[in-house]
């Protein structure tokens, strides 16, 4: 577990070496891999493969991520896949279509698998009303057996969401809820463009503790437009005043050449990346006086949540919505623009709806691109995730688990990480590497080591920058 107790100082110097621009690695390898010549032939054939399986144990557990893309104004930070409309009967068709391809899906799976994971994203799933929900619950339960005790979650926007209808999302089924807040500044969100009051947010977590949600999980952002160490620091006290059990804290990645509404952000109004270190640094020790434990990268538990005791028990996994408790398994995703995981392949929907929309008229799943993992993809994944998840590699795991010798078959990348081993961000041990606390500030950095693509490709300016 990363100690919050003595955080380390971090120099310029390392900040110029190392703020640079790398993936997330919700996934390895990561989406801009993705080609069209995994089409929806090869999902079909993953999706077979799984249903082929013998028996439960093989097939794993199962999430299910559905994208709901409609929201009623536009956030400028945002680089989601959205539709901006105040028109909320577009919903029908949207619904319509994902209910074929549920149906769809089921239809080739063979059999009503059991969901221990489902999340609503978007986007803003609750643009959609709660008879929309209802019907959009009874469609996957018609076709998917929910588990008992598993995780059931959505993100609510706190500005349009009522105690009342918190209730509600209860009643449907939804255990969990994450509420956007990015900051609460009043100067910082008209600059974003996302206005919602700090009394309006603790109203609705003190009526989700009543109403008994299991998790509440509030995001917020840091190096938004005129955010200073000072106002953020303000936004943390306040945060750890509505004591959510996770916090999501995720770096603004400012990409206005790639996301539209980005363009109505002044790089001069943008925090200097001292300035973010700062605010990160601040974070993790505020929220770790509080009782939350570092769970790595952009997230924060509660010392008893799940996700900290997976982090402690080493069963920690991270998937395409961040770190999860669920074990490693496949990833149903549904709606435009969703990302699955079946077995050793990725896929991806289309992008828009009018793409969407034409493939399920024809009966087509809206798979358009995606890939097949081979040999060197799996076990650079898992060396990826260790450090992601556990911030240490043990090379015999990843030896057993491959059948490769770590030291001969990473020889170039350990040969890579001396400089990030002098300069304090690793420990190399007997057997296996550490992420020191100096280095969960760039574990990214350190995960980019292994990322055979990254390297061959010379693709970072497509990401964004770490820090």
């Amino acid at each position: 577990m990363t100690s919050v107790a003595s955080l380390p100082a971090i120099t310029s110097e390392q900040l110029a070496r190392l703020d640079v621009a790398g993936p997330r690695y919700t996934s390895y390898p990561t989406a801009d891999r993705f080609v069209e010549a995994f089409d929806e032939s090869a999902y079909r054939q993953a999706l077979e493969g799984r249903a082929g399986a013998a028996g439960v144990a093989q097939r794993g557990p199962l999430s299910v991520y559905v994208h709901v893309p409609f929201c009623e104004s536009v956030c400028y930070y945002c680089a989601c896949n959205k539709v901006i409309t105040r028109h909320h009967e577009r919903a029908g068709e949207y619904l319509d279509a994902l209910e074929r391809e549920i149906e769809l899906t089921a239809e080739v799976l063979g059999h009503a698998p059991t969901v221990s994971q489902l999340h609503f994203g978007g986007g803003t799933p609750t643009f959609l009303s709660d008879a929309e929900l209802e019907r959009l619950m009874q469609a996957i339960q018609h076709h998917f057996v929910l588990a008992a005790g598993g995780e059931f979650s959505i993100e609510v926007d706190p500005r349009t969401v009522s105690p009342q209808r918190l209730r509600r999302l209860a009643d449907l089924g939804f255990n969990r809820l994450s509420l956007g807040v990015q900051d609460f500044d009043p100067a910082v969100q008209k600059a974003v463009h996302r206005i919602q009051p700090f009394d309006e947010v603790a109203a609705l977590l003190e009526a989700a503790r009543d109403i008994g949600f299991d998790s509440t999980n509030v995001d917020l952002i840091y190096g938004l437009p005129l955010q200073t160490p000072e106002s953020f620091r303000r936004t943390i006290d306040q945060v750890n005043q509505l004591r959510p059990h996770r916090i999501a804290l995720y770096a603004y990645a400012h990409l206005p050449d790639r996301f539209k509404p980005q363009r109505r952000i002044q790089s001069v109004d943008l925090p200097a990346p001292a300035q973010k270190i700062s605010m990160l640094a601040a974070a993790i020790s505020a929220f770790g006086e509080q009782g939350y434990d570092y769970i790595g990268m952009d997230h924060f538990a509660l010392h008893d949540d799940p996700l900290a005791v997976a982090k402690r028990q080493g069963r920690l996994h991270r998937n395409f919505q961040g770190y999860s408790t669920q074990p490693d398994c496949d990833l149903i995703g549904l709606g435009v623009s969703a990302i699955g995981r079946v077995g050793a392949t990725y896929s991806q929907n289309a992008k828009t709806l009018p793409e969407y929309y034409d493939a399920l008229r024809v009966g087509r799943l809206p798979v358009t691109r995606g890939m097949a993992l081979d040999r060197d993809d799996l076990v650079r994944r898992a060396v990826i995730m260790a450090v992601m998840c556990q911030g240490r590699v043990d090379f015999e795991s990843i030896e057993s688990a491959h059948l490769v010798q770590f030291s001969d078959y990473f020889a170039p990348e350990l040969e890579r990480l001396q400089p990030l081993v002098e300069q304090g961000l690793v420990r190399m041990e007997d057997d296996g590497l550490l992420v020191t606390p100096l280095g969960w500030y760039f574990v990214r950095a350190v995960a980019m080591v292994f990322d055979k693509h990254l390297h061959a490709q010379r693709r970072r300016m497509s990401f964004s920058r770490i820090i």
